[in-house]
């Protein structure tokens, strides 16, 4: 605006200058030429000036599920093709159901070039197990496919099944060396599921900020990204949803937070379970088991820097429980948690810790 203030200033100079030079009449007026041009060339620049950006909204399925991508951009880009291309990469790096992935490959120990998305994922998976203790194993996936969970179809579980295969889940045992996986045992495989969704959206969210973007909401699947706000200056506004009563119930918002400049992702254990001999299970297993956890916890929403640790975080809160997770939650810097359980009467009751309370809307 100070821009727009110091070109009229000039202009009005110019007219002082120029009304005693070339005129015409028009109409009555008595009008300069340059300063019709100087005005022109004004209202121009005060037009652009004061654009508003624009609100460009992307949305369809990816990964195995949906996502909604809206931002705001002054030269109203469409950045769609860049960001199916971003899918498509994390598809052929980290993805259980794309065959020729990086990641199939080398769980059925073939020759492969890691890439950087299978790096990163490994590095974070790695992290997460440790700072869990073990709550969180990237190694989990042959009990996951034996409960039905993965590709593959479920097994018929006995005691001894899950015994047999929690021998194969170990974090500790696998280990990138040289720009190879290396295992311990060749029958361990790789799961990156429970983060590579909040990896996307943080891979997407980089990209826009990359191009100058700096208002946006990604949400890869409910692996939320979020930066800035609207043009309004008002905060994203995110539903979390009301646990379901079965995987195709209708979606029903329980609570509405604001979010800025973080990462937002709710693991739940209602939508997603398997039945067996009449009995539901959750998807949420204890690596340190092997079998899905049965504690009151219905969904963990966790704020944290970005999508991806939000989501690793999350699936460590459903498997751990309140009391175990909460105070690993509250010891970690700048990230807040929303549980939704069954008390003893079974219903709802919810816990915010301090931080996350303040930025519910509703």
């Amino acid at each position: 605006m100070n821009i727009i203030v110091e070109l009229f200033g000039r202009i009005l100079t110019d007219w002082k200058k120029e009304f005693k030079k070339t005129k015409f009449t028009f109409g009555g007026f008595v009008i300069c030429r340059n300063i019709v041009i100087s005005l022109a060339y004004g209202l121009i620049l005060l037009a652009s000036c004061s654009s508003q950006p624009q609100k460009i909204v992307l949305q369809g399925e990816a990964q195995g599920s949906y996502y909604a991508i809206t931002y705001f951009d002054e030269q109203g880009r469409n950045f769609q093709h860049e960001i199916d291309s971003i899918f498509h990469a994390v598809d052929m790096s980290v993805n259980l159901w794309v065959n020729n992935s990086v990641i199939s490959k080398v769980n059925r120990n073939e020759e492969v070039t890691l890439d950087s998305i299978f790096i990163d994922n490994f590095r974070i998976a790695q992290e997460a197990a440790k700072l869990s203790d073990g709550y969180f194993d990237p190694t989990i996936s042959p009990i996951v496919a034996a409960w039905g969970f993965s590709y593959k179809n479920g097994d018929t579980l006995t005691p001894q099944l899950i015994d047999s295969l929690r021998a194969l889940v170990d974090y500790r045992k696998v280990r990138i060396e040289n720009g190879s996986v290396i295992k311990d045992n060749p029958a361990m495989t790789l799961d990156f599921n429970a983060i590579a969704q909040g990896y996307t959206s943080d891979l997407i969210a980089s990209f826009l900020e990359s191009q100058g973007v700096v208002n946006y909401l990604v949400d890869t699947g409910g692996e939320i990204m979020a930066k800035g706000g609207k043009p309004n200056g008002q905060s994203w506004i995110v539903g979390i949803e009301k646990p379901a009563d079965n995987w195709d119930s209708e979606q029903v918002v329980h609570t509405r937070i604001a979010l800025r400049d973080k990462g937002l992702v709710t693991s739940g254990s209602t939508r997603k379970y398997v039945e067996r001999n009449g009995k539901r299970y959750s998807h949420c297993i204890d690596p340190k088991t092997g079998y899905p956890v049965e504690h009151n916890v219905l969904s963990v929403t966790v704020l944290a820097e970005n999508s991806v640790w939000a989501d690793a975080l999350a699936s460590i809160c459903m498997v751990m429980g309140i009391e175990k997770s909460l105070p690993l939650i509250e010891s970690m810097d700048g990230v807040e948690a929303y549980y939704i359980y069954v008390n003893k009467q079974n219903t709802l009751e919810t816990f915010a810790s301090e931080g996350f309370a303040k930025l519910v809307v509703d």
